[in-house]
């Protein structure tokens, strides 16, 4: 187990291989017998919803199930609206609760329902992809996008519970879980250490494969460090936005062509190159990212990047204070920093004159 111990509402991460096959008794050992609506996607619907609301059922939970098409379309307030509207016909309370199963999309879909519900109802997340359970599962951040703005409309609301099971990932194809590879990268930079030996040491995806359980554990213990730091994103939570302001810009302009992990793996290089060449970051740095991404298979370069959609969707970005963005980078490996630059001349530090 490993906790999270955020001060108002601390709870606890069981990474256990295999672990959702026993939902239903660790479910029960949290919450009293209630109603629970599970929030799925077709796709991992279609492969572990039955199954999971059977062991609910048989532990004594009333369950009622809300799907939802796969992909960033189904994070909308449209959909929020939708599913409470499906609680309230069927009676829950606040004494109910909400149990996210699937990624990153559904775990802050599910989030932000369970947030507004009645003011917030019990919360437990269930990630399936390897972008929720390394990132978007833990750290009570909720949001759907407005639009072509990624997470504009949100809550900071922490779970319950989180349930990892590695073995989710099996059925995920290589991209799928490589995509969600891309914020253990991050982390392990931002962290340094043993856990940039980690990540350093993966030379292809079997290699991932072979290391996932000590990737995610690594990934868990350093994003829970940071928000029990840091719950509300206020100073050093910002830092985990490395690679997301260039990166959620580059996504947009794909329209789903690219994976949230892709675009962001673009955008950590892009932004270290810009860092590196102005002197904020120590020469080598941009390589030692792009190797670790490409020997995964991770794209590191975008022909999105310059163009003058690229540049409305950065100054949209939500780091933005008045006419300064927020750059998440790195001094070296281990070492984040911030870099204010003024949106006036954000195209000059962009192409570099």
């Amino acid at each position: 187990m490993i906790d999270v111990n955020v001060k108002e509402h601390p709870y606890q991460i069981d990474l256990e291989n295999g672990g959702s096959n026993a939902i239903g008794t660790k479910v029960s050992q949290l919450w009293s017998p209630r109603k629970v609506i599970v929030i799925s996607d077709m796709n991992v619907a279609d492969i572990y919803l039955k199954a999971v609301v059977k062991k609910l059922r048989d532990a004594g939970f009333t369950v009622s199930t809300a799907v939802v098409a796969p992909g960033e379309a189904s994070k909308s307030i449209e959909l929020v609206q939708t599913i409470v509207k499906q609680m309230s016909h069927d009676h829950f309370t606040r004494s109910d609760g909400v149990i996210a199963l699937g990624g990153g999309v559904i775990t802050d879909l599910a989030g932000m329902v369970a947030s507004l519900y009645m003011r917030g109802i019990g919360l437990i997340q269930v990630p399936t992809s390897m972008t929720a359970q390394v990132d978007a599962s833990i750290g009570g951040k909720t949001a759907v996008n407005l639009g072509e703005v990624k997470n504009v409309m949100g809550t900071f609301y922490q779970p319950d519970f989180v349930l990892v099971d590695p073995a989710f990932l099996t059925t995920l194809s290589d991209r799928d879980l490589v995509e969600g590879y891309a914020e253990s990268v991050k982390m392990s930079l931002l962290a340094g250490g043993d856990f940039a030996e980690l990540t350093g040491s993966i030379q292809s995806v079997a290699d991932l494969k072979s290391k996932l359980v000590p990737v995610i554990e690594a990934s868990l213990n350093y994003k829970r460090d940071i928000v029990v730091q840091d719950e509300f994103d206020h100073n050093q939570r910002q830092i985990l936005n490395f690679g997301h302001t260039f990166g959620h810009a580059i996504e947009l302009m794909a329209h789903g062509d690219l994976r949230h992990g892709e675009a962001i793996s673009i955008g950590m290089v892009a932004i270290t190159d810009r860092l590196e060449r102005d002197g904020y970051t120590q020469a080598g740095v941009s390589d030692q990212i792009t190797s670790r991404l490409l020997a995964v298979g991770l794209p590191v370069f975008s022909e999105y990047i310059g163009q003058d959609e690229f540049f409305d969707l950065v100054k949209r970005d939500k780091k933005r204070t008045d006419d300064r963005i927020n750059f998440i980078g790195l001094a070296q490996v281990g070492e984040p920093i911030i870099v204010k630059k003024d949106v006036r001349k954000l195209e000059a530090f962009v192409k570099g004159y």
